[in-house]
């Protein structure tokens, strides 16, 4: 059975936890930093990711904390999230939403918590 121990995982984790500073709502998939700006519906930067720790079913997450004040700059419907490191200019890490959410400028967003993991190796 391959096995990576929990050092190899939460160094890979650790960057999303240390170097990401802003989360963006957009209405696709960003596919580079510079493709964020092309793509949000607004963003938040009051980003809390807690430290690598162990997954259920195997492998090691983090948790990215609900966001109770996202400033919305766009109108549109929001699909995707997208986490970024402003300070390097480097996309960390996309996904679907939950549920998409219909945004319009001048408003707030919300989003619930959301693990970001790492399987075990099969």
């Amino acid at each position: 059975m391959a096995t990576l121990d929990n050092r190899v995982f939460d160094n890979g984790l650790t960057v999303l936890d240390t170097e990401a500073n802003a989360i963006h709502v957009t209405s696709a998939e960003a596919t580079s930093f510079a493709n964020v700006a092309a793509v949000t519906l607004g963003n938040s930067t009051s980003l809390s990711i807690g430290a690598p720790a162990d997954r259920a079913g195997g492998g090691r997450e983090v948790v990215v904390a609900a966001i109770t004040d996202g400033s919305v700059t766009g109108t549109g419907t929001a699909t995707h999230y997208a986490i970024v490191d402003t300070v390097n200019s480097r996309l960390l890490a996309t996904s679907t939403l939950t549920a998409s959410q219909s945004v319009t400028s001048g408003n707030t967003f919300t989003l619930s918590s959301v693990a970001i993991g790492i399987p075990d190796p099969v």
